[in-house]
């Protein structure tokens, strides 16, 4: 290869030019970076700047599928939205969106990014085991310096994800910035949002009644800060969503805050978590005295892992583009709503009506509602919802079901190592799959080898209305 020879056509000749943008100025290439429920991210190139970026491809007909959304239209509509909210933002700290635009012969929406190639600050965090306390503080002051500049927009504009998988890291300079700003609403007129969205354990308790503000940010940030400390998800002690809501709800803190040692740590996680109207802004964190003091962490160090964030359904009918749930990036073969596919997005555009299949199925704990969609060929694109009967909430996951190397078993054992199903409920999650691919694919052969496909099928047409199969129209 000749020394002369440039990053671009070097890069070329690693991976394969896939696709250029319509303007000639970006470049796609056949790497990998992350794949979602109907989002597939690829390194690309920017001829213009010479500068890696990370390139956005959004399945929309997948994308309607997974938000049962009749009009691509709206949905395309929706997600420009997020791209030009994410143009418009000029600060050093997020995640700005260099360039979209539409590809109707594809039907797909295409948006280029930065490129991290560090990861995001979860991945980041537990792959260095031994980090100083200044380093975290390093990375909470860029944090909120991007909080306090949604904060003092006009009007303000609150993220409403904020979590370490969606702060994104450039190692090499000690640098960080908020992305994925899917979940982010104007604050206009009243200055409230209503829609229950997030990631539950680092939902503010106000979301749940439905209306707060940009201070919803805030308790998250503080939630990052222990997650930082701890090296794992707030509330690991919950086995699922209702007991993390029922504690939220009861102000209830996370176990782990008290095995933080240090009491100015812990003081300023606290400060963070305060009821919405104690609570401070992140202007007023910035000039906290926690943050300029030189201290070193004693005894708060990373011994556990980290597990996969659950989901809460958006509360209202307001489309949220590719991120209603929230995503993490543990590798599993099913995730919630935005991570793991296994087919390309060009392989699940499909021609003609497509019918959407539901089943329910109750036990004395909760009740589990799976909606399936045949994509393509290999492909099934399934909604499982499990809500638990004694509160208002429920888990909710979006997922492609590759049918040559998935099976149920392995989906549902995959959420129980999540936290997101017990033991007890695998045996239900796992019919209600079997038995919807058996009525999607009638050379299904179902998990458990005592059932023949007739068996199963049956027993799905005689639960009645606890297990009711059938098209639903939406």
């Amino acid at each position: 290869m000749s020394p002369s020879m440039s990053k671009s056509e070097k890069q070329e000749n690693k991976g394969g030019v896939l696709e250029i943008s319509p303007d000639g100025r970006f470049i796609k290439y056949d790497e990998v970076l992350g794949r979602g429920a109907f989002k597939t991210v690829f390194k690309g190139f920017d001829q213009e700047n010479g500068t890696e970026v990370a390139w956005y491809q959004i399945n929309l007909e997948a994308g309607r599928a997974a938000a049962s959304l009749d009009d691509l239209p709206k949905l395309a509509k929706s997600l420009l939205s997020e791209a030009a909210l994410m143009k418009s933002l000029k600060h050093n700290n997020i995640i700005r969106c260099q360039h979209s635009w539409v590809d109707e012969d594809n039907t797909n929406v295409n948006m280029i990014t930065e490129l991290f190639s560090s990861g995001t600050l979860r991945e980041f965090r537990n792959n260095h085991k031994s980090v100083n306390i200044k380093a975290i503080k390093n990375w909470a002051k860029q944090i909120l310096e991007g909080l306090n500049y949604l904060h003092t927009r006009n009007p303000p504009i609150a993220h409403r994800d904020l979590k370490c998988d969606n702060i994104f890291v450039n190692a090499n300079q000690g640098e960080v910035k908020i992305g994925d700003l899917g979940l982010a609403t104007v604050l206009k007129n009243s200055g409230v949002a209503t829609s229950v969205v997030g990631t539950p354990e680092f939902m503010a308790p106000e979301v749940y009644d439905e209306k707060y503000n940009e201070l919803v940010d805030i308790y998250a940030f503080g939630m990052c800060m222990l997650e930082l400390i701890i090296c794992d998800y707030p509330y690991s002690e919950c086995t699922n969503v209702a007991q993390i809501y029922k504690k939220v709800t009861k102000g209830v803190k996370p176990l782990a805050l008290g095995n933080v040692k240090d009491p100015q740590v812990k003081g300023f996680i606290e400060k963070c978590l305060l009821p919405a109207a104690q609570r401070p802004s992140a202007a007023q964190l910035l000039k906290d005295p926690f943050l300029s003091s030189p201290e070193s962490l004693k005894g708060d160090k990373c011994e556990s892992g980290v597990r996969p964030s659950a989901v809460l359904p958006e509360s209202n009918n307001i489309p949220q583009p590719d991120s209603q749930v929230s995503t993490s990036n543990d590798g599993s073969s099913y995730n919630k709503a935005s991570t793991s596919s296994k087919a390309s997005a060009a392989g699940m555009i499909t021609s003609g009506p497509i019918s959407i299949l539901e089943s329910l199925r109750s036990t004395q704990q909760i009740q589990l509602r799976l909606r399936g969609k045949r994509i393509d060929q290999k492909t099934v694109l399934f909604n499982l919802r499990v809500a638990d009967l004694h509160c208002p909430v429920a888990n909710c996951f979006e997922f492609l079901f590759d049918l040559k190397s998935d099976d149920a078993l392995k989906i549902a054992s995959e959420m129980v190592q999540g936290k997101d199903l017990t033991y007890g409920d695998v045996p239900v999650a796992v019919e209600l799959m079997d038995s919807m691919l058996l009525e999607l694919e009638p050379t299904w052969k179902p998990c458990n080898a005592y059932y023949s496909a007739n068996n199963v099928a049956s027993d799905c047409r005689e639960l009645g209305s606890n297990w009711q199969l059938g098209a639903v129209v939406h």
